[in-house]
């Protein structure tokens, strides 16, 4: 089986890294809360790193925001929050320090095949991009997700402190 391997040329890489710069500037929200602007440290040189990838899932109530890793364990991504899992991930307008866990493959595999019947369409076609052969139904991602060695790992990012809620809560009164 053949994998899409990582942009390789200039031009492709700065395509990719374009909604970078729409966080930069303050833009994120225009992203809504499908995308999330993931800044990590680089394993080697610890400088700081950024990277805009797809939401597969999340929990609004604490926080949690599920992303998956294309590219596998290829992405630099990836290998840079394995290294050092203390994060920042800003959703639209909200940000968030944090923590990057690799989900167990099972768990991956569960992730994906539930984001798979939400947007079947958005996910055939990430996937098919990257190289991975998929049928179209749910089982298909599920073992996507659960294969470590050729498969997209889906990695939890975790925030530090729970969510602030818009109003007080008066009940403690």
């Amino acid at each position: 089986m053949s994998f899409a391997q990582p942009p390789a040329t200039p031009t492709r890489r700065a395509l990719l890294r374009a909604p970078i710069w729409l966080y930069r500037l303050g833009l994120g929200a225009l992203l809504g809360d499908r995308f999330v602007l993931l800044t990590h440290r680089g394993r080697t040189t610890g400088e700081v790193r950024q990277a805009v990838l797809e939401v597969v899932g999340g929990n609004d109530a604490t926080g949690t925001v599920l992303v998956a890793s294309g590219y596998g364990s290829r992405s630099q991504w990836f290998r840079n929050i394995l290294r050092e899992p203390r994060v920042l991930f800003q959703v639209g307008g909200r940000r968030r320090r944090g923590t990057a866990t690799v989900l167990p493959p099972e768990e991956s595999g569960q992730v994906l095949a539930h984001y798979a019947q939400r947007y079947p369409g958005t996910a055939s076609a990430l996937v098919r991009g990257l190289g991975h052969g998929v049928d179209g139904g749910p089982e298909s991602f599920e073992r996507l997700g659960a294969d470590r060695e050729n498969g997209v790992p889906v990695v939890r990012l975790s925030p530090d402190d729970p969510p602030r809620t818009p109003y007080p809560d008066l009940s403690e009164r």
